[in-house]
């Protein structure tokens, strides 16, 4: 990103210091990613039902769905999203969503046909995604008649996306193929009229616990005027400290990989409760 852009975002968005006056403050979101019934975490990109060798595993979990519904229910973790990852996940997520019901987000082969059904289930909103596309186009129209049939608020979009340059375009199919929708403000601005919330992944550094995408994280801050939920990269609870300042509290961060619950040593669950704790929101 240039350095005329970036400093064209830091002022049209918000600097740290003025978090304490707009009151805004970034939480921890957490997920449940689904694969084959088990909790896993997936390096980003490299679950390809082409290619099933691609695949990528840096955590498979031996508690199932519910523990973790059931962790994130005691310690008022809300807005926790599962994430289904193909076939054979309906049953896992069917009992997280029992464990806590109206508690969490459903993602992963919905459409018009079955979001009505996982609301039935007991999910607080459904996440839309490839279901958006016809031949990796964007279809505005299914998104229009989805939010009609359901409700806004019970509607969250999710835009992960792969950076090409200083653009980020929206990824399908698991994150495998590209789109023609950008992220930027104006598609924020138009599909933010159909959803409550925005769930983005920033596909080359999921799983990689390498550090965020900090240009993404600002972007979004400057742009989103709906809740937004970044996952991806982040290794230690200090990029929760930098998503707060990058973004002026406005995005929530997401860990997976470097949790200590999946595995990880980077970030204990404690640290995340903790610091939701400290940043009440308004």
């Amino acid at each position: 990103m240039s350095t005329t852009t970036e400093s064209n975002l830091l002022k049209s968005g918000t600097r740290p210091e003025t978090l304490a006056m707009r009151q805004f403050a970034s939480h921890f979101r957490p997920c449940i990613d689904l694969h084959n019934g088990q909790v896993k975490q997936i390096v980003g990109g490299t679950l390809d039902d082409r290619d099933p060798n691609a695949l990528k595993t840096n955590f498979v979990s031996n508690h199932s769905a519910s523990h973790y519904a059931e962790l994130y229910r005691k310690h008022g973790l809300h807005g926790a999203h599962v994430i289904k990852l193909g076939p054979g996940n309906d049953e896992a997520a069917a009992s997280a969503l029992q464990t806590w019901p109206n508690g969490l987000q459903v993602g992963g082969g919905i459409s018009l046909d079955n979001a009505q059904l996982w609301l039935d289930r007991g999910a607080k909103q459904v996440i839309v995604t490839s279901w958006l596309f016809v031949d990796s186009k964007f279809t505005e129209d299914r998104l229009r008649a989805l939010s009609s049939a359901i409700g806004r608020d019970r509607l969250v979009v999710d835009l992960s996306c792969r950076r090409r340059g200083d653009q980020w375009i929206v990824a399908m199919d698991k994150w495998t193929k590209l789109t023609d929708l950008h992220v930027n403000k104006d598609t924020l601005d138009r599909l933010s009229a159909y959803c409550s919330e925005f769930l983005i992944h920033a596909a080359d550094v999921e799983g990689l616990c390498q550090g965020i995408d900090a240009d993404l994280v600002r972007c979004l801050g400057a742009w989103c005027t709906i809740p937004v939920t970044y996952a991806g990269g982040a290794r230690s609870i200090a990029d929760l400290q930098l998503v707060h300042d990058l973004s002026g509290g406005k995005v929530d961060l997401t860990f997976g990989s470097a949790l200590d619950i999946f595995g990880g040593s980077g970030v204990a669950l404690d640290e995340c409760i903790a610091w939701n704790q400290a940043h009440p929101r308004d």
